[in-house]
């Protein structure tokens, strides 16, 4: 009796849970449906306005004049000010610009390149007054990438980064992790560009081969400032700060974090082990146990962690469930100790750092180039999910 009422209930719960992906699927699909026109509003404003202004048609003035225009004949109106209409010509000017959509080109296949959908439209009164540059200006098409955030965050992308790859990153990872503004603030001010495609001197030979995609989803270094530890800090109080802090820890290591527990309980042998933190990946389908360090990264403490993964795996990963990752947060790690000791693990194991460095030019182009493919498997997959 007892088991027919349970399989009674996990019926209805998938019952329930496909009508709640339904609420959210067109949920989902309202929000890109108005993101969609707001950034049509402005790629259209933008390229009448870019037009008379390129053409010494309009001065400042004329622009501080449409502000006011538009105030008066429909005051609740938000988001037309001078500053917003410039910031319309900006955002129009740049992704209509070769230099983004040639970037674009060569990291993501053409149907994210343009939409017919959504071509300038001309106003025909204004055809016959319009110079020949504004007609051919107004040809151009919002490129489909463009329209996978909001208009508010492509303002920050094109103020905040200095390179047409680094903007295009952050387009496709303020989608991919749906951030907000201030989220896609910070994830900017803390580097993400470089510590999510840092290379992949700092994950276990284990980890690219269980999850080849990891490189794309794993950041090597990490920003704990939100904690306003003391200089020489504890571990103790490392753990007490991210868990006081548990959102913004959550948000720099990416969104498919969910928290599980603290000082989780592992009993191998009749003796007790506890894992610093553990956290379960929405999109790898896995138990993710994090080590947090005072010290430097050290050998001995990557083979602590892999008992803990062993434990996992053995004890409580369940039988639909990946294979449990391991990451080594430490404040800092020498780049030759690290390649000996992950080159013969086979464990799904990472560093991470929670301190700043650059990272080549170079090195970056090819990460970005994996995280762009990754993205678009992605996308592929989504689709089909969709047509099924």
């Amino acid at each position: 009796m007892i088991q027919e009422n349970n399989n009674l209930q996990s019926n209805f719960e998938l019952q329930f849970s496909r009508v709640l992906n339904i609420i959210l699927e067109h949920r989902n699909r309202a929000y890109h449906a108005i993101n969609e026109q707001q950034l049509m509003t402005a790629w259209k404003i933008g390229a009448f306005v870019s037009a008379r202004i390129k053409n010494a048609e309009w001065g400042k003035k004329i622009v501080d004049d449409l502000a006011d225009y538009i105030k008066v004949h429909e005051p609740k109106l938000r988001g037309y000010s001078r500053r917003n209409i410039y910031n319309m010509v900006m955002f129009y000017d740049n992704y209509s610009s070769e230099e983004f959509l040639d970037t674009a080109s060569h990291f993501l296949n053409a149907q994210f390149v343009q939409i017919a959908t959504a071509q300038v439209e001309q106003d025909p009164e204004a055809s016959q007054s319009d110079s020949p540059q504004f007609v051919q200006t107004t040809s151009a098409q919002l490129p489909f990438v463009v329209s996978l955030t909001g208009f508010s965050n492509h303002i920050i992308i094109l103020n905040e980064c200095d390179s047409w790859q680094e903007r295009l990153f952050y387009i496709l990872y303020a989608h991919k992790e749906k951030l907000s503004y201030k989220e896609l603030e910070r994830c900017i001010e803390n580097d993400t560009y470089r510590s999510l495609l840092g290379g992949k001197e700092k994950l276990s030979a284990g980890l690219l081969e269980t999850y080849p995609q990891s490189s794309a989803l794993f950041k090597d270094k990490v920003i704990l400032d939100f904690l306003n530890l003391p200089q020489k800090a504890s571990e103790k109080q490392i753990k007490k700060g991210i868990l006081q802090h548990l959102k913004q820890f959550v948000l720099e290591l990416g969104k498919d974090f969910l928290f599980v527990d603290e000082e989780y309980l592992l009993d191998v042998g009749g003796s007790p082990f506890k894992a610093d933190l553990l956290f379960f990946h929405r999109g790898l389908q896995c138990l993710v146990a994090i080590e947090v360090k005072k010290t430097k990264f050290h050998p001995r403490d990557l083979g602590q962690l892999e008992f803990y993964l062993e434990a996992l795996d053995r004890d409580v990963k369940r039988s639909n469930e990946n294979p449990s990752i391991g990451i080594l947060l430490c404040p800092s790690a020498n780049k030759t100790v690290v390649e000996y000791a992950m080159n013969r693990s086979m464990s799904p194991t990472m560093i991470t750092e929670y301190k700043k460095q650059l990272i080549p030019k170079e090195k970056l182009q090819e990460s970005l180039d994996e995280f762009c493919k990754f993205f678009l498997t992605n996308a592929q997959k989504n689709e089909e999910k969709k047509r099924k």
